[in-house]
């Protein structure tokens, strides 16, 4: 026994000792795999890895070339993403990196002579110093100092013709050093190239694209803190996850990222002049987008005073009081010399200078000068910024004889000019209102002609409606009796069966058991609500992932054909803004739907609850209006399938731990294929009273703009804190947007605002949100905007509002009295009577 102890104890201690060399081994081999230390180096046949596998960094050859480059690519070495020795290229195959015996980072070649290094001068209080070069797994390339530990140079911070997420593009306003990315000088050489990208106007900064560093080539308009002023057509993904920052010593920085983990994105400059984006998801190139300037888009096309407009002919033109500088040259479409202000287009203080100098007589004839407005441009280049709100930037600009021109972004601020206006361009959509000086005799001709062109606008649509309006009648009446003809038919031709193997095995299939112990058999305490489908349990998988189970009820008004329909749905959706579907169990008797879990719960709960509400401050508030209006137009337009919710309300708004709110729900979510109309019908109208709009509560029809409608009603309860549902007691108005309905009318809107989020600073956006709360809960569904139109809205690409029409649902009166008139009058019936139309409350 002693023996065969001793011999256990033995084999016990060999193994052990195996295992933990064995581990060291791969442990040391690991983390030398991304690192070059002074006892390493690389060859021009070996390559480090990033610990994520994405990135490697070694030697490469361009195109037709058969110089060696020492550079970082993603996933192949197509996509270069940094060159070390761009400038000096290694001529064969000899070529090192190594950590040089002070501390630099080199690339030597065969003849031991340094083509490229970092170029620092470490400390020198100790006797040899040891540095180590890491290749990270965002692509950076880190030198540390390992006697300190600092890191004393990194790739982000020396670039070369592309920008990953998280790099910074800066540059700092009291030294005036700026961060300057260079393109290739041509597809075969890496080598600095004609154009560059850095950042400038640092008052209110932006991009500018240069050619050969002294000639502005392109410019993408000032940030607004959420997109460039001057780029309308990158809007939405492409700007998405971009943010402004400031260091304390000055410095400005911009950088993106994606919320998605699995989206990666790498910007290049095109040797000739080109911005292309290839966009990645799960490391795979889905898209490739190239921004090319062209015809506006090169700075000061139509020179100073020139307004560019892409959709004329020709583009250039001056604007009213100003002729083209150069007429020959104008005319053979030459128009870099710009325009220059008329003569008898004088502005008041030239005019008052004149008089000053030949008498006094007439100064009183002198009237003021004005501002005309032109909307949807790109502000020029070299503007001056101040504090002043929107009223004062004009007094300001009024008062001082150098101001030519002013416009206003309430995150940008006062912006004004005392210089030429250039690099001009009018947009269809975006840009913002800029505010032109012109003399009092030009301020009144413009308006003149503004309100002739007005009437002409009213009249042509008042003929047109009386025209289409028995053809739309016609066309409904066809549409129906063609819907129910199809749906008759398409019920014949469908069984539940076929329904219940919709694209199940798309999804993973959870036993019941596993589920049952995710949430302790079900169990009370873990329950998160209950909503129309059934209740909603927190649970814990085995990997210790939180999960929300969704359980369908047995006594629920909903059944199979909504789970199978959420199933459908969701399962083809992928977006920040929606809640993200795990898989879920079917079983004879059990149905449910397994989804990530959201630790905040819906917004219900924050908005209308008195302490928790306090929480949301408006930026809070602001980001969730946002993310939802996203997360719908991701629905309407962006995603693979057309998809109309059909039950948006905040109880199915979810919040993740940063508070961004994610769409649930789908249950009720009807899929428009591409063949089919903008609108359709049912007969079993269900969701929830208060969110409904008018057209799908009493007839059945719903489209794009029903979410729209519904989204609306969100808004406006975000904004005032208070449920759509809160107003059935009040004496006038039937709901929240009948109430806001009232006091928009009244001027008196601002009292609708949360008491918890009034704030002087916030309130023209809060204002402005509620204008747009309005314009999506008009009763006629033509009258409100789309999504897409919605999110350009509330990113002030869309600066103009039009004033809201007659909202719906708006006087509990109305409908009292047509309940009273029907049942007076019994024999007496609609065709919108809610007779027509099986409604289901949630």
């Amino acid at each position: 026994m002693g023996f065969l102890s001793h011999q256990t104890h033995t084999d016990s201690f060999l193994f052990i000792t195996t295992l933990f060399i064995f581990v060291s081994i791969h442990l040391c081999l690991s983390s030398a795999n991304d690192t070059i230390t002074s006892n390493t180096s690389i060859e021009d046949n070996h390559t480090i890895t990033s610990n994520n596998t994405n990135f490697k960094l070694g030697f490469f050859s361009p195109p037709n070339s058969t110089n060696r480059y020492v550079a970082i690519w993603y996933l192949s070495d197509s996509n270069i993403v940094w060159i070390a020795n761009r400038e000096q290229a290694v001529k064969d195959s000899s070529g090192v990196i190594k950590i040089h015996k002070d501390g630099n980072l080199v690339v030597m070649d065969g003849r031991n002579y340094i083509v490229w290094s970092t170029n620092l001068t470490f400390s020198t209080k100790y006797v040899t110093n040891i540095s180590s070069a890491q290749l990270q797994d965002k692509g950076n390339l880190v030198l540390r100092d390992d006697n300190t530990g600092e890191t004393v140079w990194d790739s982000f911070t020396h670039p070369a013709d592309a920008a990953m997420p998280m790099m910074k593009i800066t540059a700092n306003k009291f030294t005036g050093k700026k961060m300057e990315y260079v393109s290739w000088k041509s597809p075969t050489d890496p080598s600095s190239g004609d154009y560059s990208v850095s950042m400038e106007r640092l008052a209110a900064p932006e991009l500018f694209l240069w050619y050969k560093k002294t000639r502005p080539y392109y410019r993408t308009g000032p940030w607004n803190g959420r997109t460039f002023l001057g780029s309308p057509t990158m809007l939405t993904e492409y700007l998405y996850g971009w943010r402004l920052d400031h260091d304390p010593d000055g410095t400005n920085y911009l950088t993106y990222n994606f919320a998605d983990p699995d989206a990666f994105a790498i910007v290049w400059i095109t040797y000739d002049g080109k911005l292309r984006m290839a966009k990645f998801l799960n490391q795979k190139n889905f898209a490739t987008i190239d921004i090319s300037p062209k015809d506006c888009d090169f700075y000061g096309a139509c020179g100073p005073f020139g307004n560019c407009d892409p959709s004329s002919k020709p583009i250039c033109s001056c604007f009213e009081g100003f002729e083209p500088r150069n007429v020959q040259e104008w005319s053979k479409k030459n128009w870099t010399s710009g325009c220059v202000r008329k003569k008898e287009a004088q502005l008041q203080c030239d005019r008052l200078k004149n008089l000053n100098n030949n008498s006094n007589n007439g100064v009183d004839e002198v009237q003021q000068d004005g501002f005309k407005v032109f909307n949807n441009m790109k502000v020029p280049d070299f503007a001056e910024r101040s504090d002043d709100d929107l009223d004062n930037c004009r007094t300001s600009c009024l008062a001082n004889c150098s101001c030519l021109a002013y416009a206003y972004d309430s995150y940008i601020g006062c912006m004004f000019w005392i210089t030429d206006l250039i690099d001009l361009e009018q947009f269809s959509i975006g840009g913002v209102d800029l505010f032109l000086r012109v003399p009092h005799s030009q301020l009144a001709t413009g308006n003149k002609g503004r309100r002739v062109n007005k009437s002409l606008i009213i009249a042509i649509i008042a003929g047109a409606i009386g025209i289409v309006a028995l053809a739309i009648c016609a066309y409904i009446t066809w549409q129906k009796w063609t819907a129910k003809q199809a749906r008759t038919l398409s019920q014949k031709k469908t069984t539940v069966g076929e329904q219940n193997q919709m694209k199940l095995d798309e999804l993973p299939l959870f036993e019941f058991q596993k589920l049952a112990t995710a949430t302790n058999n079900f169990h009370a305490e873990n329950m998160l609500g209950k909503g129309g489908f059934g209740p909603v349990y927190k649970g814990h998988l085995e990997d210790g992932q939180e999960i929300a189970v969704k359980r369908l009820s047995k006594a629920s008004g909903q059944g199979l054909e909504e789970f199978m329909n959420e199933v459908v749905v969701i399962s083809k959706l992928q977006h920040r803004n929606l809640v993200r579907l795990l898989g879920c169990c079917v079983e004879p008797d059990e149905q449910m739907l397994v989804y990530e879990f959201m630790p905040n719960k819906s917004l219900d709960a924050f908005l209308f609850d008195p302490q928790r509400r306090k929480v949301l401050d408006w930026k809070k508030r602001f980001n969730i209006i946002e993310g939802i209006a996203r997360g719908i137009l991701y629905l309407h337009r962006d995603s693979r399938l057309r998809i109309i919710h059909r039950d948006l309300k905040a109880s199915n708004i979810l919040l993740d731990d940063a508070m961004n709110p994610k769409i649930s729900d789908f249950g009720l979510a009807r899929i428009f294929r591409g063949d089919e109309d903008h609108e359709a019908s049912t007969k079993k109208v269900i969701g929830t009273y208060g969110y409904m709009p008018p057209e799908y509560a009493m007839e059945g029809l719903f489209s794009e703009k029903s979410d729209v409608y519904s989204f609306g009603v969100l808004l406006l309860e975000i904004v005032s804190g208070r449920k759509n549902t809160s107003f059935y007691n009040h004496r006038q108005s039937l709901s929240l947007v009948g109430y806001a309905w009232k006091l928009w009318n009244e001027n008196n809107v601002i009292s609708l605002i949360d008491p918890e989020i009034m704030d002087p600073i916030f309130e023209k956006n809060i204002l402005r949100c509620i204008h747009i709360g309005l314009l999506c809960v008009q009763e006629l569904t033509k009258e409100r905007p789309t999504i897409s139109t919605v999110v350009l809205m509330l990113i002030s690409e869309i600066t103009h509002l039009p004033p809201p029409g007659q909202v719906a649902f708006v006087h509990k009166q109305n409908l009292y009295n047509s309940e009273s008139s029907q049942k007076s009058h019994p024999s007496t019936r609609s065709n919108n009577n809610l007779t027509l139309t099986e409604i289901e409350g949630r």
